[in-house]
């Protein structure tokens, strides 16, 4: 199994590469960032948390499961919504689990891209897996949930991580 990756992690920072290639190899990918994710207790993932700096991400949330390759997030709806979340790459660092930390998102959006066969697929959200389909994004731009937050916010989350 693969070990999420950890605040600190440049890979986490580096902006992920599309995948080209829809072969047994990325299946694999996904089966092993499901596995991943599942053994984290997380409801998605990224690629670049498991070391892969490819545009990929998995989620099983608000009853909802699959991935999605080579994504494109469209805001649907702007209103901000400020709700708690966390992240499997910052854990704590007595505790081991996500801190979390009310975070600003848009209510509303959707996510296109390709799935494990390379056909077309578009996702609408709103509520969590909208938060969920954001936050997975940003990971494969670089872009951690602390950098959404007010600067001593994001120090207080931080100081807590390992």
């Amino acid at each position: 199994m693969r070990d999420i990756r950890v605040v600190g992690d440049p890979v986490l920072r580096t902006p992920a590469e599309p995948i080209a290639d829809f072969d047994r190899e990325l299946r694999r990918l996904i089966d092993e960032m499901f596995d991943a994710m599942y053994a984290a207790q997380g409801v998605g993932l990224a690629g670049p948390q498991i070391g892969v700096s490819k545009r990929i991400f998995v989620y099983d949330c608000s009853n909802r499961k699959g991935h999605v390759i080579n994504p494109v997030l469209t805001v649907d709806d702007d209103t901000e919504v400020l709700d708690e979340e966390g992240c499997l790459s910052i854990p704590g660092r007595e505790s081991g689990t996500p801190i979390y930390a009310k975070t600003p998102r848009a209510a509303g959006v959707t996510v296109s891209g390709l799935d494990r066969l390379g056909r077309p697929v578009r996702l609408k959200a709103r509520g969590l897996l909208s938060r969920c389909f954001q936050h997975e994004t940003d990971h494969l731009d670089g872009m951690l949930y602390v950098d959404r937050l007010a600067k001593d916010a994001a120090r207080k989350v931080l100081l807590q991580a390992p």
